[in-house]
């Protein structure tokens, strides 16, 4: 099943589109059969593809939007990616050879590039800020291999998340269905997940974003706000994005569009 209609495309159409409660019921199915992909670009949506393609005895559940999005991997390394279903992206991270002190992870093109933004937000105004960037485009990697064949192991998922730190995960779907999945990981009481919130009608995608608080400005202030050394310090930079938030709104209920500077931001580094 190729799903390409996302609600988080409701420009002229309202809930119209997916609901990603779909994901949800393909969940309760046989993890001996069931298999869930969110690839993030276009190359990992053909690497993917050609995986699901091959494969036999299985249902293959592919959620990508139809639109055009940005490339974040070479081919290459999207079928790298996809063959280990979730990793760390190592050119939108700075913790390398450090503990991070956040995790952003991301699963969905929407959402990995909402996360993205984020990241690049927080390392602009906190350049010693540790930041991990992972995406993950298997979702069943989030539950043990007990529970699914695709599971990362303990060791894996602690390597990945971390077992102290916290994580901020945007997710295309409903954000219980991350918790669902992860419950029994160490680090599960430090995994907040921003997912759909059943916010919106129809809406330019950053305000729809916003609503559902899954946009760049609401992830950047959460990560304030669990990192302590920036509770305080992150005072001032909070206060933008609020401001930011609301230039947004405005804007696109002026235009009924979303501003150039959002809608055509490329990662900067």
């Amino acid at each position: 099943m190729l799903i390409t209609s996302t609600v988080w495309r409701q420009d002229h159409n309202g809930f119209t589109h997916q609901d990603p409660g779909f994901l949800d019921v393909v969940v309760n199915k046989s993890p001996t059969v069931t298999r869930i992909y969110l690839p993030p670009d276009s190359n990992c949506l053909m690497a993917v593809a050609d995986h699901c393609l091959r494969s036999t005895d299985n249902i293959n559940v592919i959620v990508c939007d139809k639109q055009q999005h940005l490339q974040f991997l070479d081919m290459d390394a999207a079928i790298s990616h996809c063959r280990k279903g979730v990793g760390i992206w190592d050119w939108a991270s700075n913790d390398a050879g450090h503990v991070p002190d956040v995790v952003m992870a991301s699963c969905g093109d929407i959402a990995t590039q909402e996360a993205l933004a984020a990241t690049a937000i927080l390392r602009a105004h906190f350049p010693d800020l540790k930041v991990r960037f992972v995406n993950v485009v298997d979702l069943y990697t989030m539950t043990p291999p007990r529970e699914h064949p695709h599971g990362l192991s303990d060791r894996d998922f602690d390597s990945l998340f971390t077992t102290d730190r916290p994580v901020i995960f945007n997710f295309h779907g409903y954000p219980w269905l991350v918790h669902r999945l992860a419950y029994r990981r160490h680090n599960h009481d430090n995994l907040h997940v921003r997912g759909y919130k059943e916010k919106g009608n129809i809406n330019t995608p950053l305000e729809l974003a916003i609503d559902n608080e899954v946009d760049r400005f609401s992830l950047a202030i959460d990560v304030i706000d669990r990192v302590p050394r920036l509770q305080v310090a992150g005072a001032h930079v909070k206060e933008r994005l609020r401001n930011l938030q609301i230039e947004c709104r405005n804007y696109a209920h002026e235009h009924g569009i979303d501003r150039p500077a959002e809608r055509d931001w490329k990662w900067p580094y």
